[in-house]
């Protein structure tokens, strides 16, 4: 999630310390626009260049560290991603904890409020030993050199699918194929809108600096989600018969639009809950291995009415809403699918990565 300074989306120079901020993340009388200038390296099987000309690091199991916080919708994609697709025992992940200070997400979770593996209290302290004085966004998902120290990519979208391209060698037996090729336009068009309309949609919504930023948003994001609604009460999933990337970018909203959107952003023309396809979609894949077992509300409301201080200034965080709907039967089988296609569901979460007893949706 990119949390970066008042000061830089303004088109300044931050000060040091001040490359990440609480509170201030409306801009008076303007529309919200995401900061989408990442950290382009890849890490590729063979270490060679993207496409596009940008750095490659090699696939190396046991080298790179993931640092995703569980609060964040796009750093959470990296660790279903990862849980799928078996590579926990190649990607160690290193889980910040739902709020961060001025400076940066921290460890403050961890003992002694470190890294374990990298040693560090903040994930500022990554990105200033590649790029001293950094002036973006310190932001997660952010995938780390171990041996170095030092950050390697933040950018989130290619992230799961070089994982899913490019670390196959790792890959669990049974690993999904979540990027299929002959299915590769069609979801490339749907994450187009899905990102831009509902994922980066109800942050427009709830960062709207005017009524009149705020109502387009909100108009552009119901046309996006009536249109969710119409495509998944005809079929299972959003491309094709199996999970692909596209349910992994739209699952991590949907988890999110009650607990979070629907109040503190302003998305309430409708709950998720009240929208029959889309919250069965939703609750199948959260009862799919790999996705709910990921999703820790605590922090996630931790995170969103805390940090966003100019929205909520009382830090008040909302005892709702009941969560155990998320574990309904969703009728979802009769629209046919093969949620893994020829592969498997994956195992049990690894020891120390489970979600905090009470954190989530409980029978």
């Amino acid at each position: 999630m990119n949390q970066q300074s008042e000061i830089t989306r303004q088109g300044g120079t931050a000060a040091p310390g001040e490359y990440s901020t609480r509170g201030a993340y409306v801009t008076g009388g303007a529309e919200f626009t995401r900061d989408t200038n990442y950290i382009e390296d890849r890490i590729t099987r063979d270490g060679r260049p993207g496409d596009n000309g940008e750095p490659g690091w090699p696939v190396e199991a046991g080298r790179y560290r993931l640092v995703a916080a569980r609060a964040c919708p796009w750093a959470n994609r990296t660790v279903i991603v990862r849980r799928l697709l078996g590579l926990e025992d190649a990607i160690s992940l290193g889980q910040p904890g739902p709020t961060h200070d001025a400076r940066s997400w921290t460890f403050d979770l961890d003992p002694g409020g470190l890294d374990p593996v990298l040693g560090i209290e903040r994930l500022q302290e990554a990105y200033f030993r590649r790029f001293p004085g950094y002036p973006r966004g310190i932001t997660v998902p952010a995938v780390v050199d171990v041996p170095s120290g030092e950050v390697v990519t933040n950018n989130f979208p290619r992230i799961t699918l070089d994982f899913t391209t490019e670390w196959t060698e790792f890959h669990r037996p049974g690993a999904p194929d979540l990027y299929p090729e002959h299915h590769r336009e069609e979801i490339d068009q749907v994450n187009r809108r899905v990102f831009t309309e509902v994922n980066n949609g109800v942050y427009r919504c709830g960062f709207a600096g005017s009524q009149e930023a705020y109502e387009a948003a909100y108009a552009r994001l119901w046309t996006a989600l009536d249109w969710l609604e119409n495509r998944l009460s005809r079929q299972r999933y959003l491309v094709g018969d199996t999970i692909t990337e596209a349910d992994v970018r739209l699952f991590t909203t949907l988890a999110r639009f009650d607990a979070v959107y629907h109040g503190h952003f302003k998305c309430n023309r409708q709950k998720l809950s009240e929208m029959p396809a889309l919250w069965a979609y939703a609750r199948d894949l959260f009862q799919t291995p790999g996705f709910g077992d990921t999703i820790d509300f605590v922090q996630i409301k931790q995170h969103y009415y805390l940090v966003h201080e100019d929205i909520n200034p009382t830090g008040i965080v909302p005892a709702g809403p009941d969560l155990s709907g998320w574990l309904e039967d969703h009728g979802r089988e009769s629209l046919g699918g093969r949620p893994f296609g020829d592969g498997t569901p994956p195992g049990p979460v690894r020891p120390g990565e489970e979600v905090a007893a009470g954190h989530s949706a409980a029978a």
